[in-house]
């Protein structure tokens, strides 16, 4: 068994079971590719793969196992590469952030600007997409840390800690009837056509809860996951915005005018997690806690020795999470 062949099942997994697509990402032929999964398949003695002619249809049972323990071992590779590159480049390297566009957008260009200043040789890449796509994209290494809010439950495979907690506003243009009121209810939301993120989005399941929780129906006419586009709409007349707070900018959305709702949601918090067994090298750990000064370097050592999520869960609920 070698290590070339469980990266070559690792990544034909992770590309959708392309043999084709597998061999282009990593610079070497699809025949060769294949014949390495078929000598790994004869020692094992088992199919990883269910085949349909020379295409790969499924991965098998058994399949999914071994890819489980490859993965880990593949996992306990990098971390080697990481600690070596520690000691002998601590400052140069590359970081790998998913996240939500409100995240990238309004909660870490001051933080990543100041990891740029003290880290000029470490590359930063920020990948933006759903809370889904976030989760299998931190899962399958392809990046280093998940930033998300919702559908925690897709990052069971993480270390998950939270950072800070935030909460909503009502946008509308000046001369809108809800901007004159002293205290808005949902009930006077919900005489309005609503422009908001799209479902299991930047902390939309808490909006849907709340108008559940009253037996109000949302009219919800348009949906989408950038809070710049929802302003757009807003501004267009197709209705009433309901955005994260931190993302209205008085010195920029002068135009409209935002509607405290707190009294109306519960808090999100956002959260930052990374792969079980991760090796995090020093700057990783400084970008952490430059995003949530209470994780500190020895707060997330502490939380990666603790076995399960009860633990850490109960570790965390005696600290208080700042407000944005």
């Amino acid at each position: 068994m070698k290590l070339q062949q469980l990266r070559y099942i690792w990544e034909v997994a992770n590309h959708n079971l392309n043999v084709s697509a597998t061999a282009a990402s990593l610079y070497t032929s699809q025949p060769g590719v294949s014949k390495q999964i078929r000598l790994l398949e004869d020692e094992l003695g088992v199919e990883i793969f269910s085949r349909s002619g020379k295409h790969l249809t499924r991965v098998t049972p058994v399949g999914k196992e071994v890819l489980n323990i490859a993965g880990n071992i593949l996992r306990q590779v990098d971390s080697i590469k990481q600690l070596t590159h520690e000691y002998n480049s601590p400052e140069t390297g590359s970081l790998d952030i998913a996240t939500t566009h409100t995240q990238a957008r309004y909660a870490l260009p001051k933080v990543i600007q100041n990891f740029i200043d003290q880290y000029p040789q470490v590359a930063l890449h920020m990948h933006q997409g759903t809370p889904i796509q976030i989760s299998e994209k931190a899962a399958d290494g392809t990046v280093d840390f998940a930033i998300a809010t919702e559908a925690l439950e897709l990052f069971s495979d993480l270390i998950m800690m939270p950072c800070y907690r935030w909460n909503r506003c009502i946008l509308v243009p000046k001369n809108h009837p809800l901007a004159t009121m002293d205290q808005v209810s949902l009930q006077d939301v919900a005489k309005y056509s609503i422009v908001t993120y799209v479902f299991e989005f930047t902390g939309r399941s808490k909006l849907d809860e709340a108008f559940a929780e009253q037996n109000l129906a949302p009219k919800v006419v348009f949906t989408t996951t950038d809070a710049d586009v929802i302003k757009t709409y807003v501004r267009l007349g197709l209705g009433i915005g309901i955005v994260a707070h931190m993302a209205y900018d008085p010195e920029v959305d002068t135009d409209l005018v935002a509607i405290e709702a707190a009294h109306l949601f519960d808090t999100s918090v956002t959260s930052i997690g990374f792969r079980k067994g991760t090796y995090l090298r020093g700057y990783m750990y400084d970008f952490i806690s430059a995003f949530a000064p209470h994780l500190t370097r020895d707060v997330v050592d502490k939380i990666m020795t603790m076995p399960n999520k009860e633990e850490q869960e109960a570790f965390f609920s005696n600290i208080e999470l700042p407000t944005l």
